[in-house]
């Protein structure tokens, strides 16, 4: 297994059990510089994530906030650089004893938001994987304005966008047809 490229773990036994404990996390230039690189963005500025961190029963938890970033990818069509905000909840329920599922019976993954609890949650991990699940699959870079483009041979002129609609020919004579011309 390798190193995420981020990592914050908590202990769980430095939390208090009868109360929610709130924590907000920004990383370093340096790391996330590291995220960047992993989730192959262009750059990544103004990182945050804040969760609040609550006991549910005797030995779970549940993690609740908000992470914020502003990336930069590539645009899918001309690779121009494009700048997304990024503000997105944030939940994950930590079980002690995950749910088995029957033997022989089709395994079905409702939530993805249930994990395994173990000493310690690496919020790092947490906002690292939220980051990743809420970045535009297809960023796209605001198209530019259509320009005319003439190409034609030396000597000829070129086509206009009027010669290449054969059907706007076909209206002027359906219209002069119709005003008995």
């Amino acid at each position: 297994m390798t190193r995420p490229p981020y990592c914050h773990p908590i202990r769980l036994s430095d939390l208090s059990d009868r109360q929610a404990t709130e924590i907000e996390l920004v990383p370093e230039r340096a790391e996330l510089d590291a995220i960047a690189q992993d989730l192959e963005l262009l750059g990544l500025r103004k990182v945050r994530l804040k969760v609040r961190l609550s006991p549910v029963g005797k030995r779970d938890w549940k993690l609740t906030g908000k992470l914020g970033a502003t990336v930069l990818q590539p645009c899918v069509a001309t690779l121009a650089p494009v700048t997304t905000r990024i503000d997105e909840p944030v939940e994950r329920l930590y079980l002690t004893k995950m749910p088995q599922p029957e033997a022989g019976s089709e395994i079905e993954m409702d939530d993805d938001s249930v994990e395994p609890l173990g000493e310690t949650i690496d919020l790092g991990a947490v906002l690292t994987e939220a980051l990743a699940l809420a970045l535009p699959l297809y960023p796209r870079a605001e198209e530019p304005g259509a320009g005319d483009i003439s190409v034609t041979e030396p000597g000829k002129t070129p086509l206009t966008d009027e010669d290449v609609k054969p059907f706007a020919g076909l209206a002027s004579l359906r219209d002069k047809l119709q005003k008995g011309e």
